[in-house]
């Protein structure tokens, strides 16, 4: 479980074929590699992966085709930066949201509006998973918690803080670019539970 607060930005090392639909992830991340173990969670990007190897600051991880094809860990190159933080400690703060690490899906960033201190960032959404998607409500793109502050059948918006355009890879994402979405989970249960109660 994480919470979707960054906290570092990694970098791509290598993304090495496995074979089959398989592949092997290594990250940089001098901090969170400092006490990660064998079996560890690390989301990279928004996506639970678990620690293989950890050596010399640099951490690896096995990445299945579901998770490739879930997400945009297949378009990640050498030298590229990644959120990476944690798995949440239990009786720690909760800075922004329950974040499983469990991606559902790519979305597409369609506009960028800068302001005066922060930007308007909006982002097409799969349309399997605007359902999931409310105005104030929580969603994790890339890993990080933010709070959406617009919505429509096709699409939603946020609002980039500095901290956040400064201390993760989406201050430099641009039009055009995938990122990871993972919406609430606490929507996906209740629709589950409402849907069997009309059975």
């Amino acid at each position: 479980m994480f919470t979707g607060i960054v906290e570092e930005l990694g970098e791509v090392v290598r993304l090495t074929d496995a074979g089959g639909d398989s592949a092997v992830l290594a990250i940089r991340g001098p901090l969170v590699t400092a006490d990660a173990r064998h079996g560890d969670s690390i989301a990279v990007n928004g996506v639970c992966l678990t620690v293989v190897d950890n050596t010399d600051q640099v951490f690896t991880a096995d990445v299945m085709g579901e998770t490739l094809r879930r997400s945009s860990l297949r378009a990640l190159r050498p030298g590229g930066q990644v959120n990476l933080e944690r798995a949440a400690v239990v009786g720690g703060r909760l800075g922004g949201h329950l974040v499983q690490g469990h991606v559902d899906g790519v979305a597409t960033i369609v506009s960028r509006e800068p302001a005066d201190q922060w930007e308007v960032v909006r982002f097409a959404l799969p349309p399997q998973l605007s359902r999931y998607v409310v105005e104030k409500g929580s969603v994790t793109v890339d890993g990080v918690s933010l709070t959406v502050t617009t919505v429509d059948a096709e699409s939603f918006g946020v609002g980039l803080i500095p901290a956040t355009l400064k201390l993760t890879v989406l201050g430099a994402k641009s039009v055009g670019d995938p990122v990871n979405i993972e919406v609430d989970v606490i929507a996906k249960y209740v629709e589950k539970m409402l849907g069997e109660r009309h059975v």
